[in-house]
């Protein structure tokens, strides 16, 4: 059992690991860091976490692992505050969605302390933001991926690694570029897709959606995503994410070009391929 493990940014993610840290005994103490006070206070009186600080120094002290679950867009300011107080016995990791910009801020931040710094990205979320409605059970058969630095010390990610094999999530290897091209095209083009199709909504008609059917609910339902984590998210990931977007629109010519000259048979392909396909994931 590992004696504490901090967790800056008590939210969804970072709750609901907190829970599963507690509920799996992994370790003696979970400490939430934050800016807000009394929000800290509500998660402790809800047996969350079992320590608070707003003080970086504190938090971290006698932490064996330090995971940053804020968007991506602070880490660049979290890190600064870290480096002084971060020492070879502590392994700090984070859940970002993004992994190749979140290497470069690492390595340029903590530079030779940046060896004690494993990313990771539990692929595990819901629409909907905060502690309050954060579950043990989030991570449970969900895939999280681990991008490590070429200066990792193995036993070092070997301790995240066993971490949320403890928490039940099913751990895989790739380089933070492979991460960022696969997370671009099955989570980040979706949640585009899912926010303009409902600006198009309102945009066209403000009253439409009082007739939209479940299957407009289940598409756009991950809109209700938290805004501020998907603006740094888009610009950690722009590359990989307005590549898939062109991609996507060129997908959509097709499907308009099939449907304009009355290609029955293309349109026929197109949905049937389709529908295979995901019958297959699902099935």
């Amino acid at each position: 059992m590992l004696n504490k493990i901090t967790i800056i940014g008590v939210g969804l993610i970072g709750g609901s690991l907190a829970k599963a840290i507690k509920a799996t005994k992994l370790a003696n103490i979970v400490c939430g860091y934050g800016r807000d006070q009394s929000r800290l206070e509500k998660a402790k009186k809800g047996n969350i976490i079992d320590e608070l600080s707003t003080d970086m120094a504190e938090a971290i002290k006698d932490a064996d692992i330090v995971v940053i679950a804020t968007p991506v867009g602070t880490f660049n300011q979290i890190l600064k505050e870290i480096e002084p107080f971060i020492s070879d016995q502590v392994i700090i990791t984070d859940v970002g969605s993004t992994k190749t910009n979140i290497v470069k801020i690492v390595n340029e931040v903590l530079v030779k302390k940046s060896k004690c710094f494993v990313p990771a990205h539990p692929i595990a979320g819901k629409e909907k933001s905060g502690f309050e409605v954060s579950v043990p059970d989030l991570f449970e058969d969900k895939k999280v991926i681990i991008t490590p630095l070429e200066n990792n010390a193995p036993e070092s990610t070997k301790i995240i690694h066993d971490m949320w094999s403890a928490v039940g999530a099913d751990v895989d290897f790739m380089s933070p570029e492979s991460h960022d091209e696969l997370l671009g095209m099955t989570s980040h083009l979706p949640h585009m897709l899912a926010f303009s199709l409902v600006n198009y909504l309102v945009s066209q008609n403000p009253t439409a959606s009082i007739y939209a059917g479940g299957g407009f609910k289940d598409f756009s339902r991950i809109a209700s995503g938290d805004a501020v984590m998907w603006r740094d998210i888009c610009l950690q990931n722009k590359d990989q994410i307005t590549d898939h977007i062109n991609g996507y629109q060129a997908t959509l010519s097709e499907l308009k070009d099939a449907i304009n000259s009355d290609n029955s048979e293309k349109l026929e392909l197109l949905f049937r391929t389709a529908k295979n396909t995901r019958d297959s994931w699902v099935g």
